[in-house]
């Protein structure tokens, strides 16, 4: 599915929630902290396309039930092409290392070898980050997360704001949580700055 048929699909279940709400409906709608933007990443047609050509927005919300409508509406996890990705960010933060509030922190991520249960796993992630409760109060650490579809695995990285230890340990032993990993199942972080360099070691493990 293109990025324009996600954008399309997303916005038409978003407005039609929106539109056959009522008064009443609509003063108990459930705000979230923050805005989030949600972005795909199309897979490559030729060697041509630049980041920039494949990375688009699709829509952002701020309700728990724009959220659910914009879930229900696009392709799940086990859906996806291979080489597509989806993002889901803080608005006004875009899903790159360059991103002035992603360029001193990291990730954390943990590859699988295709579960049969992705888009539980997937879904447990949206929500552990736009319920903001997978860092401590008012930290503002978790700037997105990313989901990466290829050939041999399926990568789920939470990204952060900065490479602060202290802060990061506690985010990354919930989230272990969250991807239900067992104790042998490490999950690492790595600066995106270091994921750059070839044989680079994760900065934490947990």
């Amino acid at each position: 599915m293109s990025t324009e048929e996600i954008t399309k699909k997303a916005n038409e279940l978003s407005l039609e929630k929106t539109a056959l709400t009522s008064a009443e409906e609509l003063a108990v709608k459930h705000p979230l902290n923050s805005k989030w933007t949600l972005w795909y990443t199309k897979p490559p047609v030729d060697k041509s396309e630049s980041w920039s050509d494949l990375l688009r927005p699709v829509i952002t919300f701020d309700t728990v039930e724009e959220f659910w409508a914009i879930y229900n509406s696009i392709p799940k996890a086990s859906e996806l092409p291979v080489k597509s990705d989806y993002h889901l960010f803080k608005e006004g933060i875009k899903p790159e290392w360059e991103d002035e509030l992603n360029s001193k922190g990291g990730k954390w991520s943990f590859q699988f070898k295709k579960p049969d249960d992705i888009n539980d796993l997937w879904t447990r992630s949206l929500l552990s980050v736009i319920g903001e409760t997978i860092e401590e109060d008012d930290s503002d650490e978790v700037n997105g997360i990313v989901l990466n579809i290829r050939k041999g695995f399926i990568r789920i990285g939470l990204w952060t704001r900065t490479c602060d230890e202290n802060t990061l340990l506690p985010i990354g032993e919930k989230l272990k949580k969250v991807l239900k990993l067992t104790d042998d199942m490490k999950l690492e972080f790595a600066s995106h700055q270091a994921s750059n360099i070839r044989g680079s070691k994760p900065l934490l493990t947990v």
